[in-house]
């Protein structure tokens, strides 16, 4: 089943900054994940309830919608990634 990639104003920004290659890589990743294939692997913590997907030296964050879309929230170098998206997530939070 295919479902509806909804990417982030930041992974749109993100992806046209690339390197042709990466850029390649990373559209490819993200419509393999509209049918749920690729290196997935659900976060824990601060993080649970959302996903990451390994594209090469990248990752994206991700999270099912309610109407089942796939809602592609954040990109970034893998370490940087995770504190940068968590940094930002519990901002939201407060705001």
């Amino acid at each position: 089943m295919s479902r509806l990639l909804r990417p982030s104003l930041q992974v749109i920004a993100f992806d046209g900054r690339l390197a042709p290659e990466p850029r390649r890589a990373i559209k490819l990743a993200l419509t393999a994940l509209r049918n749920e294939q690729g290196e997935i692997c659900a976060l824990e913590g601060n993080l649970s309830g959302y996903y990451r997907l390994r594209v090469g030296r990248h990752r994206v964050i991700f999270s099912y919608a309610a109407d089942g879309a796939i809602e592609a929230l954040f990109v970034e170098e893998r370490q940087l990634v995770y504190e940068i998206f968590e940094a930002q997530f519990i901002k939201r939070l407060k705001s």
